[in-house]
């Protein structure tokens, strides 16, 4: 891991009035650009390859300039020319994946949130921990797939947008569709409708919905599932696909929109200000957005079934903003929500608090 007071020298060489904001061509890049430009920020689009010409259909999503690379692994190589261009990374699942969790925790460029949580996040028992002390109610974990005595959800390591992931409802389907290769963890499949909460924790702000040392913001929600018809549908279809040689993907292609019963709104306030205030006891904290992927059963109980620690894909449908943003300021997108606070971290002399 990069060390903090490497990060902190060079930014203290950065002019504050100048930051250019850079992520991946990818993932949720076209409401960071835009988020970015609306604050004032320049910007920079990593792409590989070639310049990726449909962002010239999206003018107030284009980034100012592009970086073309031949491969993800050629970016820590450009850190210098980075640096002084003032650059700041806005990480995102993408992002993190294609450069490897590795050679993400050691680049050597100012990035915008807390490093430390990659060892807790993409390790799934890490992950776990963390959670489950925080005293959030999750999926019972199968230890030994010989036990599976009930359907289940086998998940690889680290951020996979759902690719691999399968369900198995005994110990031989397990072994049909399991990759050895690959860490993997096994939960109890539970029935209920999966909502996506997408939080921003400012350790700067301290008007709001107080959680550890800032506050803490519900931005949007979305989901990918419709309703236990639609789970139980997907547990009963799997051997006849199977026997049609299609094997069931949870790959996510795309997200939709949703608002929860207001009366589960103090459940969901409680589960992020617990997540937040364990990750300041466990690694310094979380900064910035994080998702709580949750499934909701038909007695009003969730269960988290993972943590995301950066922007996820499931803000997308809210670029002007969503039913809950709209509530704390019109047309606030995640991607627009961390420019204000890399502007404020600039306003007030605190970027080291925010970059990593």
């Amino acid at each position: 891991m990069v060390q903090r007071e490497k990060i902190k020298e060079i930014l203290s060489g950065y002019d504050p009035e100048d930051i250019v904001l850079a992520t991946a061509c990818s993932h949720s890049s076209l409401q960071i650009f835009h988020g970015a430009r609306k604050e004032g920020f320049k910007t920079i689009g990593i792409a590989i390859g070639k310049r990726p010409k449909f962002y010239d259909a999206f003018p107030l999503a284009r980034p100012d300039e592009f970086l073309v690379v031949d491969k993800w692994k050629d970016i820590p190589n450009l850190a210098g020319e980075l640096i002084e261009q003032n650059v700041i990374i806005v990480p995102h699942g993408s992002f993190v994946e294609y450069l490897g969790s590795d050679n993400f925790a050691n680049l050597e460029i100012p990035t915008f949130g807390n490093r430390d949580v990659l060892a807790w996040e993409s390790d799934r028992m890490k992950q776990r921990e963390w959670l489950t002390s925080a005293g959030i109610d999750m999926p019972k974990l199968i230890e030994d797939a010989k036990e599976i005595d009930r359907p289940v959800m086998v998940k690889y390591h680290g951020a996979k947008g759902g690719r691999g992931f399968f369900i198995a409802k005994d110990y031989l389907e397990f072994k049909m569709g399991i990759d050895y290769s690959q860490k993997y963890t096994i939960q109890e499949y539970i029935l209920g409708t999966r909502y996506y909460l997408h939080f921003f924790y400012s350790p700067l702000r301290k008007e709001g919905y107080r959680a550890g040392e800032g506050t803490l913001e519900l931005l949007s929600m979305d989901r990918r599932d419709e309703s236990n018809i639609d789970e139980m549908y997907k547990l009963g279809a799997q051997e006849e696909l199977k026997r049609l040689g299609i094997v069931p993907s949870f790959v996510v292609t795309g997200n939709i929109p949703v608002v929860l019963r207001e009366s589960l709104l103090p459940k969901v306030f409680e589960m992020g200000e617990r997540v937040v205030e364990k990750s300041i006891e466990l690694f310094g904290g979380m900064v910035g957005p994080f998702c709580l992927e949750t499934i909701v059963t038909d007695k009003l109980e969730f269960k988290v079934f993972e943590v995301s620690s950066r922007i996820v894909a499931g803000t997308n449908p809210f670029i002007s903003g969503s039913p809950y943003a709209d509530f704390i300021e019109p047309g606030l997108s995640t991607g627009r929500r961390i420019a204000k606070e890399l502007k404020l971290g600039a306003k007030t002399d605190a970027l080291d608090k925010i970059i990593t």
